[in-house]
């Protein structure tokens, strides 16, 4: 991950992890191409890291809720293939599904989903085909925690979760690497816009997002395809994983109902 020929694409980079990932590229050494809907915050941070690490750094201004906004990054990762796709850009209302506009919902859905789909669609073909490569997919903790007022976000972010893993056992083999890094409580602007006042929250719980880049890029040294860095025992982690793969299991060996029914 250090060798200063590498390229990466990062989405959401203007703010919060997506901005702490593109200032730990940098400092490796790797060609940036950074996305964002804010352009000015993205042209300063571009001008920044060209500045403070002289390496090259390309900025797309582009929505990911819209499809000419998802298609615009998406042809410029198939005309430019990248060592590295970070799928950072996202956002949560933690809203009733029943007094939240549909228009906001399907917002989420079109970033937080789509996003993530067609981008990665878009930047594998040809990391398969040169049999190296890494997408790193930014999840939540709420992808296994459904709550009231949570209900579409926690959703999209277990499509996050489980398309993550079902894509590395489709690419394993080509030695491509597949990660969903689920953050915990991180000191960003993504809560202003969820709704979630960070005051109320002790500091202790809050990561710096530079220390939740360095874990996962670590993660992705380290092989590990689901990357949770505030979770101290991976075999908690290990367990909760197999414990679904067991109830998948239950259901396609069992053709009758069970005898409660």
């Amino acid at each position: 991950m250090s060798a200063s020929n590498r390229s990466a694409l990062i989405t959401g980079a203007s703010s919060g992890i997506g901005e702490a990932f593109a200032r730990a590229l940098a400092s490796r050494g790797y060609s940036l191409t950074i996305t964002a809907r804010r352009g000015e915050r993205l042209r300063l941070l571009a001008d920044e890291l060209r500045a403070a690490d002289g390496v090259h750094v390309h900025e797309i201004v582009a929505d990911l809720e819209s499809p000419d906004g998802r298609s615009l990054v998406a042809r410029s990762i198939e005309r430019s293939p990248f060592d590295l796709l970070i799928n950072n850009a996202g956002f949560g209302l933690y809203t009733p599904v029943a007094s939240t506009t549909q228009d906001a919902l399907d917002a989420m859905v079109q970033v937080n989903v789509l996003g993530v789909l067609q981008l990665t669609r878009a930047a594998l073909p040809a990391m398969v085909e040169r049999k190296a490569g890494a997408v790193i997919n930014v999840a939540s903790g709420l992808a296994f925690d459904p709550t009231a007022d949570h209900a579409v976000y926690s959703g999209t972010k277990a499509f996050v979760v489980n398309f993550t893993r079902a894509v590395h056992e489709e690419v394993k083999a080509s030695g491509v690497r597949m990660q969903a890094l689920i953050p915990g409580l991180i000191k960003t602007e993504f809560h202003t816009r969820s709704g979630t006042d960070l005051e109320r929250i002790p500091v202790d719980w809050l990561m710096d997002p530079a220390a939740l880049v360095a874990a996962s890029l670590r993660g992705l040294e380290l092989g590990e395809v689901v990357c949770v860095p505030a979770l101290e025992n991976v075999n908690d982690l290990a367990a909760a994983l197999r414990s679904q793969s067991a109830l998948t299991g239950s259901l396609v060996k069992n053709g009758a109902p069970a005898a409660r029914y």
